[in-house]
């Protein structure tokens, strides 16, 4: 079982990595940016499957939520505001 715990710890370590690579190459993202939503971020990170019987693509998106939380945590990302984008700390 453990391995496959440690899959699934580098999966979402490697997740953290793209999106915090991607965060990097777009100006909204700067420390002084804009912020972008989630749902944005989500799909062009590429990890939007597209709309599946009962997994609509809205409803994917929420695992990058915890994903953006443990980066904030980190201090590597911050919300803008309560319910708006996200930013490069």
């Amino acid at each position: 079982m453990t391995q496959y715990k440690d899959k699934g710890r580098k999966i979402r370590d490697d997740a953290k990595e793209l999106v915090l690579q991607f965060m990097r190459s777009e100006s909204l993202c700067s420390k002084n940016g804009a912020g972008m939503k989630q749902a944005e971020i989500f799909r062009r990170c590429g990890f939007d499957f597209g709309d599946r019987p009962s997994s609509p693509s809205t409803q994917q998106q929420y695992w990058l939520v915890a994903l953006l939380r443990e980066l904030e945590s980190d201090g590597r990302v911050v919300r803008v505001r309560t319910s708006g984008p996200w930013r490069l700390e």
